[in-house]
């Protein structure tokens, strides 16, 4: 998938969270997990793109760690909201979902470029 590619599916991510979270209803268990899950999602979407704009192999995965740790943060208020949200189960696993898969090719980027970045270490 190309650089481009994944930039547009982090931003989706990002927009699916937030046009998700409107749907929810307000209440004092949904505010603050909605609140974490939107700035998770979007810092996400933002640090995969200043990773593309890294300075150097380390910059890159310095901030693809970001990415990493944003995104397994988000599934996991994800998941809260599934849990307090029956009724929105459904659309709730396909955003985790999708999350999982981000967050699988994140791993698997940090990993690759560590090996590119040293080739004599497997």
């Amino acid at each position: 998938m190309s650089i481009e590619k994944l930039k547009q599916r982090y931003k989706d991510f990002a927009i699916k969270v937030a046009e998700l979270i409107r749907e929810l209803p307000v209440n004092n268990i949904n505010n603050p997990y909605c609140n974490q899950l939107i700035r998770s999602s979007s810092s996400a979407a933002a640090n995969y793109r200043a990773a593309c704009r890294g300075k150097s192999t380390s910059d890159f995965i310095n901030k693809l760690k970001i990415v990493e740790e944003e995104l397994d943060e988000a599934i996991f208020f994800l998941e809260l909201l599934a849990h307090f949200n029956s009724g929105f189960k459904e659309k709730i696993i396909l955003m985790i979902n999708e999350g999982n898969e981000l967050l699988a090719i994140t791993v698997q980027s940090i990993k690759t470029s560590r090996l590119n970045q040293n080739p004599n270490k497997k």
